[in-house]
Formats: structure tokens, sequence, C-alpha cells
């Protein structure tokens, strides 16, 4: 059974905005991802998203991402994810996603 797409916010104690997405961010919830990451970016100057309840991205979900990154740079923002697991890690890798985006193990390698 999938997981169902689930997203929300909250402060994380070192000034940065942690948002957390659960389930899967592809076709039908890309558009969903991409808005709420979007107000993130725009009213804060450092969001982290959290992957690790992101069990599958597709292309729509890489897409997203790439979006978000380039807004981030554009404005003068920090975008970092943290904690991806093996298998969306492994779909980062392989399509180069790794080498433009800011990819962290975990929330003790921000700084």
């Amino acid at each position: 059974m999938k997981k169902k797409f689930v997203q929300y916010e909250a402060e994380d104690q070192n000034g940065w905005k942690l948002w957390k997405v659960e389930g899967r961010v592809d076709v039908h919830t890309s558009d969903e991802a991409y808005r709420m990451g979007e107000e993130l970016i725009k009213k804060n100057d450092k969001t982290i998203l959290d992957m690790s309840q992101i069990d599958y991205i597709s292309s729509a979900g890489l897409r997203v991402l790439l979006r978000l990154n380039k807004l981030a740079v554009k404005t003068g923002k920090r975008f970092i994810l943290v904690d991806p697991v093996c298998t969306v890690l492994s779909i980062l890798h392989d399509s180069a996603m790794d080498e433009v985006l800011d990819i962290r193990d975990s929330f003790e390698d921000l700084d």
C-alpha cells in the first residue's frame, strides 16, 4: 500500500526552516510540493527538506527539487536536502542530482 503524501513544517533550533515530506513525490503530488517549497524558500533564508520519509521520487519530483534549488540560488537563500532514504538517494545519484543539489546525510552535517 502506498504511503499518503503529507507535508508539514516546523522551526528548527538552528534558525533553519524544516520542511518534512512523507510518501511519494511524483506527478500527482509535485505541484503541491512545489507550492509549499516555493513559499518556504521565499519566506525563509535557510530551508531544509527532510527526506527521511520520502519513499519514492519521480522525474516530476526531481524537477521540483531543481526548480526550488534554482529559486533559492536566484534569491540568495539556502536549500538543503537531508537524510534521503537509500532508494531516493540512489535516484538522486543516478540522475546526477547529487552534483547539483546540496544533500547531507544528517542534520548534524549542517553549519
